[in-house]
């Protein structure tokens, strides 16, 4: 018979609710030991109650939101410390209180994959290789031609938010700036990096050396803005919170231009998060009070979730009016693998690539130097270094001004991608990499002749409750009527939506304006698995900006779930920003050429970008003569009805316009047109497919031949095309992302998908982790219920077996006696005799005589 102790079961016990409490972290909130209060009196009030209920007082982060620590509450906790909340919370000057929750916070840079002879312009060791800075030819940043207009950041402050700097490196502490740092995981003013094996925390220092690295002092590179103060916020490295967030944020608004921040929620394609209560607070804070009134820069690295099919609209920091989202380009101008493309992505600057890409050179930890920086990361402090240039140009420009600025001088210059489109008032967009390359010595120029922009004007307009079903494997169509009297030139877009869904990935949400143009909001996201759906979600676009919003707005909201995998719009509210007045009318032409100020030029104009070129062709459109290469920026003309066409250089732009300078529209009157090369018909034969303007007998890898939609020319002919594939595809039989038949050198083609090895081994890891777990707790699950229902058996049959040397002998259940003398643990059987009085007794019955009473 099997003996089972309490003490065996005990510990059972215990191992069971420890891979319980393992499960739930995953789901549950984590409470800190901080504590956010806001009290009315300011910080002396606010020290005293900190002293009073045994709390540790932090510091102020904004407007009367004081940090405190308590140490005797668990750093870790699932449930919150209602006994120490209590006390505090009763005291009349507190009017608010929080326990802070630990939030997961990734940084944007990424693991390290193992031209022409650029000019000698610094002393820089790493100089020549900086490829994103000096390659010119419109391949480059146009750093050093802003460089070349006498500006170096000098008297503009940058910060940057993440896990430390170390200031005393060579190519930085002669720009430390001491005001721009802090550290609110130790809570002190040193930013210094806490040094480990593995160098974990280098990403701070990586950072501050793109943007302020010093010049010609013979020591690893160069920052773009090399003459710029350069400060660190040591906020990553430890536990992260709203307070911790907002904190950082509002860091010395006053001194502080510009916040660079290369981090955000998890890019695992299943998250939905964004900045908190206090952050929040924080960013309307900085950008109504910041620098005087002018406004707080925030600039944000999009994300890196790309392999993970994650949207950038997810993560509620680049989704936000108040940061400017830059996304990444590769050396080759190709989208990265870890890109994540969405409709609130600004601009774009350069960063790694694929396997045999150059990635970005800067400091390092221990005063070193690295080649190796990478994804989003590297990008946005690049995006900050030319700000500061654009600043120290005009150090009037308020947030606004510089997301005008950049959205009219960013370009297209080399960037592939297959989504460019042009908005509804002629501006080249993407999802991929928003209004373009950013171009220093373009917003430099535009910034010293800058005017302020008009004041910002918010219209919200409701749609009215509904309850629109989804079913799998459908889409619905809603429409909402606008007509905003304050909001005449758009800037930024937001669709606030409320939708349940039984698997939110299989979602995928587009936005029409009334002027044609569409975002999209969403993509799907496979490995979303969440039930939860949005709630009052602000999807924001950009794509729209400088159009007017009135008139019919259309909301296209898809479901690819299963079976009964159902989903359902309850609630989407737009909310529109913008100017009643057009913010520069004076200047857009010399600027911003594919925008105009009237209705009549963009009805005098036909735009034709690489996306456009098929429909406008296969509409017939006159006979096009290549007079010049079109990325030398010079003339085509059309033969015949006296049109001029331009291209702008880097671009691959056509802008149509009659010489007279009516108002007609080119695409309407053309009728016929021939693709010509140095002034040779390109007709590729039969067997052949046109490529970039040249005939191939077979499509390269990256691209896949078309053969059902050829592109009609002159007299009826046809010509097959080779169509791009997805960036993530080698080869393809098609142009999405689920169409890879092979894959580049770095990824594995998973279920027609590429994924990059890296992202595969993370997954198998966790995959492999997570399901070690889950058996091995329905293992003990199993074991602990074969073990109660023997241990009860065992009581059953045998109700004395646990019975300890302290139980009473009265206790003892006995037959006919009233009492019954046992010393040790050792069956009885009952033994019948009769006493003198002739009443019947019961004795035990013992193995061996020493043991006998």
């Amino acid at each position: 018979m099997l003996n089972i102790n309490c003490t065996e079961l005990h510990f059972v016990v215990c191992l069971i609710t420890v891979l319980i409490t393992v499960k739930l972290l995953e789901a549950k909130d984590i409470y800190t030991d901080q504590f956010v209060i806001r009290v009315e009196g300011g910080p002396t009030v606010a020290k005293e109650l900190a002293n009073k209920h045994g709390f540790i007082y932090l510091g102020e982060i904004v407007d009367d939101y004081y940090h405190l620590k308590h140490h005797q509450v668990s750093k870790r906790s699932l449930a919150p410390s209602l006994h120490h909340h209590a006390p505090l919370h009763s005291e009349k000057q507190v009017k608010w209180l929080s326990q802070q929750k630990l939030k997961r916070r990734m940084k944007r840079d990424l693991l390290s994959f193992v031209n022409s002879d650029p000019d000698v312009y610094l002393n820089d060791p790493k100089w020549k290789e900086m490829w994103y800075l000096n390659r010119g030819n419109g391949l480059d940043m146009n750093v050093k031609p802003a460089w070349d207009m006498k500006v170096s950041g000098k008297g503009i402050v940058v910060t940057i938010l993440d896990d430390g700097l170390e200031k005393d490196h060579p190519d930085i502490k002669k720009n430390y700036d001491r005001k721009a740092s802090f550290d609110v995981n130790n809570n002190d003013e040193d930013p210094q990096p806490r040094y480990d094996l593995i160098n974990s925390n280098r990403h701070g220092t990586r950072c501050a050396g793109e943007v302020a690295a010093v010049a010609n002092n013979s020591i690893c590179s160069v920052g773009i803005a090399f003459d710029a103060g350069i400060g660190g916020v040591r906020m990553l490295d430890g536990d992260v919170t709203d307070a911790v967030e907002a904190r950082s944020l509002s860091l010395n608004t006053q001194h502080i231009d510009i916040y660079s921040a290369s981090w955000g929620p998890d890019d695992d394609g299943k998250t939905v998060d964004g900045p908190g209560k206090l952050a929040t607070k924080a960013f309307i804070r900085g950008i109504e009070k910041g620098r005087a009134g002018l406004g707080s820069i925030f600039v944000w690295a999009s994300g890196n979730g790309g392999r993970n099919h994650d949207n950038c609209n997810c993560d509620g920091y680049t989704n936000s009016i108040w940061t400017l989202s830059i996304s990444s380009a590769t050396e080759n101008g190709l989208v990265p693998w870890y890109s994540e493309a969405c409709s609130s992505t600004l601009a774009t600057t350069y960063s790694s690539g694929s396997g045999g890409e150059r990635q970005i050179i800067t400091s390092d930890l221990h005063h070193s130097c690295t080649s190796q920086h990478t994804g989003t990361s590297a990008s946005a402090p690049l995006a900050a270094g030319i700000c500061a240039l654009a600043l120290e140009a005009n150090n009037h420009l308020t947030w606004r001004d510089m997301q005008h600025i950049v959205v009219r001088t960013a370009r297209m210059a080399n960037l592939h991608s297959t989504d460019w489109k042009t908005n509804g008032v002629g501006r080249n967009v993407s999802h991929s990499f928003g209004y373009g390359l950013m171009d220093a010595a373009a917003m430099v120029k535009l910034s010293r002749k800058w005017k302020t922009v008009p004041q910002q004007k918010v219209c919200t307009v409701r749609a009215h409750p509904m309850d629109k079903m989804i079913s799998p494997k459908s889409y619905i169509e809603v429409y909402l009527k606008i007509h905003c009297e304050n909001v005449k030139y758009l800037e930024h877009v937001q669709a606030q939506i409320t939708l349940s869904s039984t698997r939110r990935g299989d979602i995928h949400i587009y936005l029409q304006s009334p002027m044609g143009t569409k975002s999209t909001l969403l993509e799907r996201r496979p490995l979303d698995t969440y039930r939860s759906g949005f709630v009052n979600w602000p999807f924001l676009t950009v794509h729209n900006w400088g159009e007017n919003p009135n008139g019919e707005w259309k909301l296209e909201i898809h479901n690819e779930g299963r079976f009964f995998g159902r989903a359902t719009l309850t609630n989407w509210t737009m909310i529109l920003y913008g100017t009643t007045e057009d913010p520069q009318p004076l200047q857009r032409m010399s600027y911003d050429p594919f925008m105009s100020s009237t209705p009549a030029y963009r009805n005098s104009v036909s735009t034709v970008t690489s996306i456009e070129t098929r429909t406008l062709l296969s509409s017939a459109i006159s006979t096009v003569v290549r007079d010049k290469d079109l990325t030398s920026g010079i003339n085509y003309s059309i033969n015949s009805l006296g049109y001029n066409a331009s291209a702008f250089p880097g671009t691959s732009q056509l802008i149509f316009k009659h010489t007279d300078g009516s108002s007609v529209d080119a695409k309407q009157e053309i009728e016929s047109v021939e693709i010509r090369k140095g002034g040779h018909v390109s007709t590729c034969p039969e067997t052949y497919y046109l490529l970039n303007e040249e005939c191939v007998e077979q499509c390269p890898d990256g691209y896949y031949p078309d053969e059902q939609d050829p592109l009609v020319v002159t007299h009826g002919e046809t010509i097959r095309l080779c169509v791009t594939c997805h960036y993530t595809c080698k080869t393809c039989n098609g142009p999405n992302d689920y169409q890879c038949t092979s894959c580049h050198k770095d990824a594995d083609l998973n279920e027609k998908y590429c994924s990059h090895r890296l992202e595969l081994l993370q997954l198998r890891e966790s995959e492999h982790w997570y399901t070690t777990v889950t058996v091995a707790f329905v293992v003990l699950c199993i074991i602990t219920l074969i073990l109660a229902a023997i241990l009860i058996a065992e009581r059953a049959r045998s109700p004395c077996s646990c019975l300890t040397k302290e139980t009473k002998y009265s206790e003892l259940p006995v037959e006919n006696s009233n009492h019954v003398d046992i010393k040790n643990s050792i069956s009885a059987v009952p033994y019948h005799d009769e006493d003198k009085n002739g009443r019947p007794s019961v004795k035990p019955y013992y193995d061996s005589e020493d043991l006998s009473p």
